[in-house]
């Protein structure tokens, strides 16, 4: 049986990882830049110093922001992928 999220809404599957899984796995095999990324996980922010430690399970759901550079202001470094306009001024907060 496959490990599956739903990330940014869309499930994926994640054929290497097997429970127990922690976050800072799921950006790794996702290949992301920890520094460049905001997660959140069932609707709470990951704080970055804990993904090591913060258990993901099959089912659960990530949206990720990726950060980029460039803009005038701080509401310019939130990539247009954002899905939710909550999630993307609560990472500005």
């Amino acid at each position: 049986m496959s490990f599956v999220l739903i990330v940014n809404g869309q499930s994926r599957a994640f054929e290497a990882l097997a429970p127990p899984v922690t976050l800072e796995q799921v950006v790794a095999e996702m290949d992301l830049k920890g520094d460049r990324i905001a997660i959140e996980h069932n609707g709470e922010i990951a704080r970055r110093g804990s993904w090591a430690e913060l258990a993901v399970s099959s089912g659960d759901r990530l949206e990720v922001v990726h950060f980029v550079g460039g803009g005038v202001g701080a509401r310019d470094v939130i990539a247009p992928s954002v899905r939710s306009t909550r999630s993307a001024l609560r990472l500005l907060a």
